[in-house]
């Protein structure tokens, strides 16, 4: 363990906020501003397009909606003739770099320490998303897709990297209001940027909300750099009697630490592995369509104007925090009280995140035009997939409380290839950007949500699996050649002395 520095010590009497709570909530931000990175570009492509939809469409499966009293704004494009499934393309590009750098900055972050795996990979997200006007003025689609691909890229570290944060500063015993404070960045920051893009799009122009949430990212940097650490061992200004809690209750953390190998056989064979991969898809498949291109079906087929677009994108995000919160209290007083035991209780929160966004995102299609029941039908849509985080978003830490962070960057690995398939996938089948298509879209997101949520229900577990603990293989030791060292030495000192 390092020593602190007497600096440091007279600097720790200054912060009255522990700084292991510093840290989760500079993660929450990280997380906040990493989805505003992300989703701004989901409202700023409705105005940088040129409208296919108008009112001469005659055919009824072109139909779209006409304004009315909810929206008193226009809905007015905007010059790049840029098609549906290119749009697609352009939206699903963030991910492929995302996939890529995944399961990399876990293992950076191990090695080296999650500060600044997690801090770089945050501010080059940033950079480019200050580029990304550059790269749609000055340049054209194909640098725009080369932008969002090295987003992903800075952005992909960001998971593993807090998870390993995490683990060095939270103790067990605080992992649940400090690992939810977290986590729960994902669903403020998406509210954020949908709400604030449409508000500073509409007021200031589309360029803006690029070097507004990306400047936001270069100052979380610099503040997060002078904050926090990978560790206790290494904090600065930590106070001493925190830092000896913490290694108390969490231990020293090492770096380059010869641990039994991975069982990488044995999870990848692990059938509660397989259910948990299939609900991570299903999640993920239902959550990047509405993300990512809710904000599209609010312009081109509802016609919001894109200051109510940003506003009635962000509803189901704020339904889905509150649900997320609240079914991680019900999950673990079910558990506690012996209601259910922890593997029915996943199933249950699961099944109720799957089957009901399910049903309502089917409903919201044939809603029609009818504008206010669809914005309730995709609020409640979205607040029931909030209790997947009481449910297969916890089962990496019930199966293996050892491998956890392995299990998490698989599922959330495989899971993100579905970032990469249904943005283009929606292009693809929206030519038209008509109601009709949109229905269809809804209807495939409905079987892929089902299917595996069915799945996880008959194979999951939330047992401790038996590859968390691998039988160690015993050291062997080769007693002669120990017996022929001093023997060596005696002949070497031997030698010498003559």
């Amino acid at each position: 363990m390092t020593q602190q520095p007497q600096w440091g010590i007279n600097l720790s009497r200054f912060f009255v906020i522990p700084q292991r709570v510093i840290l989760a909530i500079m993660g929450f931000l990280a997380i906040l501003n990493a989805y505003t990175m992300r989703v701004c570009l989901s409202q700023a492509i409705t105005v940088l397009v040129v409208k296919k939809n108008t009112s001469e469409d005659v055919d009824e499966s072109l139909k779209i909606c006409e304004a009315d009293d909810l929206d008193s704004g226009t809905n007015v494009g905007g010059d790049y003739e840029w098609s549906e499934e290119l749009q697609g393309l352009i939206l699903s590009s963030f991910y492929i770099g995302y996939i890529v750098t995944h399961i990399p900055g876990g293992l950076l972050a191990e090695k080296f320490g999650g500060k600044w795996t997690l801090g770089i990979g945050i501010l080059s997200t940033a950079v480019f998303t200050m580029l990304t006007p550059l790269a749609i003025t000055k340049g054209d689609s194909d640098w725009l897709i080369v932008t969002r691909v090295l987003m992903g890229l800075g952005e992909g570290t960001t998971f593993p990297a807090l998870s390993v944060l995490l683990a060095a500063w939270v103790p067990a015993n605080e992992r649940g209001k400090l690992g939810a404070l977290v986590l729960g960045g994902g669903q403020v920051g998406t509210i954020m940027g949908n709400l604030l893009s449409g508000v500073f799009i509409d007021a200031y122009g589309w360029e803006f909300v690029f070097y507004f949430f990306g400047g936001l990212g270069v100052i979380w940097f610099v503040i997060f750099v002078f904050l926090c650490y990978s560790d206790p061992s290494t904090h600065p200004f930590i106070k001493p009697s925190e830092r000896e809690y913490l290694i108390k209750e969490i231990g020293p953390i090492s770096r380059n630490e010869n641990l039994p190998p991975t069982p990488w056989k044995a999870i990848l064979t692990n059938l509660p592995m397989f259910a948990l991969v299939s609900a991570q898809i299903g999640h993920d498949w239902g959550f990047y369509i509405m993300v990512t291109d809710l904000p599209k079906y609010m312009s081109d087929v509802l016609q919001f104007s894109i200051k109510a677009n940003g506003l009635y994108s962000s509803l189901p995000y704020i339904m889905m925090w509150i649900v997320s919160v609240g079914s991680g209290f019900v999950a673990d007083w079910m558990i506690r009280t012996g209601i259910m035991d922890t593997t029915k209780t996943r199933k249950v929160m699961t099944g109720l995140a799957a089957f009901g966004p399910a049903i309502f995102m089917v409903g919201a299609s044939y809603a029609g035009c009818d504008r206010v029941l669809v914005v309730v039908l995709f609020t409640i849509c979205m607040g029931l997939m909030g209790a997947y985080y009481a449910g297969m978003k916890l089962s990496p830490l019930d199966m293996s409380p050892n491998y956890a962070g392995t299990l998490m960057a698989i599922t959330n690995g495989i899971g993100a290839i579905t970032g990469v398939i249904t943005p283009y996938l929606v292009g693809v089948m929206t030519p038209n950007a008509s109601l009709m298509e949109w229905r269809l879209v809804f209807w495939v997101a409905f079987g892929v949500l089902c299917v595996t949520a069915v799945i996880y229900c008959i194979w999951a577990s939330g047992e401790v699996q038996p590859f968390n603990n691998p039988p160690i293989q015993p050291r062997t030791v080769d007693f002669e050649a120990q017996e022929r060292k001093p023997e060596a030495g005696k002949s070497r000192g031997l030698e010498q002395s003559s």
